[in-house]
């Protein structure tokens, strides 16, 4: 595996990430693995607890593809949008005080084809929501599109904003 860092910013940490094929199968041993397309840039979050992140994101439809509990890392991907979560530790990248919200002046725009269904199960499970559901008109160069969109905080203050 060959990492690229790139400066931190306020508990967020950036990679661009290659990964061969056979890094992955010597690494992990693990069919589904071997078959995932690591994006060229992934966040890895600093969180306060990876357990209670892991659930959440779970409860919101994402796969955990790996974790290291050794290290209270791991890795969760939800229809090609892919998180590394890492416990914070006193020997983390921290570039300034952890306290809730992290991830201060950051939103991380997830694209769902179940927008709907996502918005109802975050609904039922009493998420609370950042904004409602609503239709946004963003113009990309000279033209208008529409997408429908929901935003919610992670349980360490992180922005999802998810749209169709």
């Amino acid at each position: 595996m060959v990492v690229d860092p790139i400066t931190p910013v306020t508990g967020l940490r950036l990679f661009c990430i290659q990964l061969t094929h056979a890094a992955i199968k010597q690494q992990h041993g693990n069919g589904d693995i071997e078959k995932m397309n690591f994006n060229k840039m992934i966040p890895e979050l600093s969180v306060f607890d990876i357990d209670q992140t892991i659930e959440f994101y779970k409860s919101l439809g994402f796969e955990l593809i790996y974790e290291r509990p050794e290290d209270r890392f791991a890795f969760l991907s939800l229809e090609g949008s892919q998180f590394m979560f890492e416990q914070l530790h006193p020997d983390g990248w921290n570039t300034g005080e952890m306290r809730y919200p992290l991830g201060q002046g950051i939103n991380f725009s997830i694209t769902t084809d179940e927008i709907d269904c996502l918005y109802a199960r975050c609904k039922e499970a009493q998420v609370a929501f950042y904004r409602d559901l609503m239709i946004t008109t963003y113009r990309v160069d000279q033209i208008n599109v529409e997408q429908k969109e929901f935003l919610i905080q992670d349980p360490n203050g992180y922005l999802l904003r998810f749209t169709n």
